[in-house]
């Protein structure tokens, strides 16, 4: 078996070689879109995760990806226009659908079972609040300001065009690592979604709603820092 990767390369670098990493990074609870600008061995050392299952797991992994016919597409290599097209239509789409769900969600177990794990419910209810409103606004800014500077500075580009968006790219990088927090401290006050004895089943719906919430967001923002950016940047 070839050894693609190593603990040298960047979290990011990895997944966008192959994107299917996310899945062995969520399995480590490895940042690999906030964080994925850093070398993987920091996580391995912080984490203290064992690295020769890791980086086995990962070359494991991407020798059966490469012997397998492919669908996805390669992003790195699609225009700026078509992947902000399949952000908005797959991650700011299930967004807006899924955070006015997961708040009824969240306030109705808060209320139910106040009594015996109020202390923590009432952390998330606070958390996920701040969340959503961070990402609605993170989302109304890509769709109305970034976005639409990129495709048009591919249209057309110039040094202006790219000033601007650049600099709105920034702002957006920041927001996404104030989520990428609010959604660690979530994990890690509910002890990794552990839902306790006397959890029901909304109670089990919730804490599977804010995974999905975890794992899309953090597959947003890869293809966004880790592609759409890094290459915006190189121009």
């Amino acid at each position: 078996m070839t050894k693609v990767f190593n603990k040298k390369q960047k979290i990011g670098e990895i997944a966008t070689i192959f994107p299917k990493a996310t899945d062995v990074f969520m399995k480590y609870n490895i940042d690999f879109c906030c964080g994925g600008d850093r070398p993987l061995s920091e996580a391995i050392d912080e984490q203290n995760i064992n690295e020769e299952n890791l980086i086995s797991e990962l070359n494991e992994k991407y020798e059966i990806f490469r012997n397998e016919v492919s669908q996805e597409k390669d992003w790195t290599q699609e225009s700026y226009t078509d992947l902000i097209d399949y952000i908005v239509n797959k991650h700011h789409s299930y967004m807006k659908e899924v955070l006015p769900i997961t708040t009824d969600l969240v306030s109705k177990i808060l209320q139910v079972h106040y009594e015996e794990s109020g202390d923590v419910l009432s952390k998330v209810h606070s958390l996920f609040n701040s969340l959503r409103t961070e990402i609605e606004a993170h989302l109304i800014k890509e769709e109305e300001i970034l976005f639409p500077r990129i495709k048009e500075y591919e249209k057309a580009p110039s040094k202006s065009l790219l000033d601007e968006a650049i600099k709105v790219m920034e702002e957006t990088e920041n927001e996404h690592d104030n989520a990428g927090d609010i959604l660690k401290e979530i994990r890690k006050i509910t002890n990794d979604y552990e839902v306790p004895s006397t959890g029901c089943f909304t109670f089990e719906k919730t804490y599977e709603k804010l995974q999905n919430i975890e794992s899309d967001l953090f597959q947003h923002i890869h293809l966004e820092n880790n592609i759409l950016f890094e290459r915006l940047k190189r121009n």
